[in-house]
């Protein structure tokens, strides 16, 4: 098993990448934090692990508050005495231009799906750089990212600007021997912040299929894994090719 006996957390946990990503790293061996702010959903994912055979353990968090941000990592090393993976999967989003969002929901994105990666970065880092043997921490970005959108201003700033903090994470932390990527999708799963999955949803790619989240499950594992020991500083596009074909394929 690629992942045995380290700690994995993954925020955004109770359902599509996130879901799948601690079944995944669950399966290979990891101990997985399933943080989400649904409580049911988190603690339904960590159950469907712990009946597959796996250790798991659900954890409420706003990765947009600091001191909920520290009070988790605290708690994860209270219960299994280290952190060695970090997923940033968290995020919302706003389908609305910069002609009528709101500062407040603007705000609100930002908050979550850009400074929530920071907050969460920080203190597992802190914690990776006291055990003195590093970590792997990944952030997803989208291709929302790298191309204008009529729809959602707050969101692609957000991702575009976890493209940048990846960056700068990877070349601060690569000292402390932390690995930092990010993994770059498009249209795989159910929206974000929806929960119905739309098969039929239609895609632009180069394998004439939508996108699902096991998909991004196995990119995640490759960067979390020893697989990838010298991939620093990347942004893993998983979109099937669609940035390839299509500007504003996002």
């Amino acid at each position: 098993m690629k992942l045995e006996g380290l700690v994995a957390i993954i925020t955004g946990a109770g359902r599509n990448i996130g879901e799948d990503t601690a079944m995944l790293f669950a399966a290979e061996g990891a101990k997985v934090a399933v943080v989400d702010m649904d409580q049911v959903a988190g603690d339904r994912v960590a159950a469907q692990i712990s009946a597959a055979g796996g250790v798991a353990c659900g954890f409420v968090a706003n990765v947009a508050i600091e001191a909920d941000v520290q009070q988790l990592i605290q708690n994860i090393v209270a219960k299994w005495g280290r952190v060695d993976i970090l997923i940033n999967n968290a995020a919302i989003t706003d389908n609305k231009t910069i002609l009528d969002i709101s500062k407040e929901e603007w705000d609100k994105v930002l908050a979550v799906t850009l400074t929530g990666p920071f907050l969460v970065a920080k203190y597992a880092a802190i914690q990776m750089v006291a055990q003195g043997w590093g970590g792997k921490i990944v952030n997803v970005a989208s291709t929302s990212g790298f191309f204008g959108r009529p729809r959602a201003i707050a969101y692609t700033a957000a991702k575009g600007g976890v493209v940048n903090l990846t960056r700068s994470m990877a070349v601060q932390l690569g000292p402390h021997n932390i690995r930092v990527n990010c993994v770059v999708p498009n249209k795989i799963g159910s929206p974000v912040g929806k929960q119905e999955f739309d098969p039929s949803r239609p895609v632009l790619n180069l394998r004439g299929r939508t996108g699902v989240p096991a998909d991004m499950a196995k990119a995640l594992l490759f960067l979390v894994s020893d697989d990838s020991d010298f991939v620093v500083g990347n942004a893993l596009f998983v979109d099937g090719g669609t940035s390839v074909i299509l500007p504003g394929g996002a």
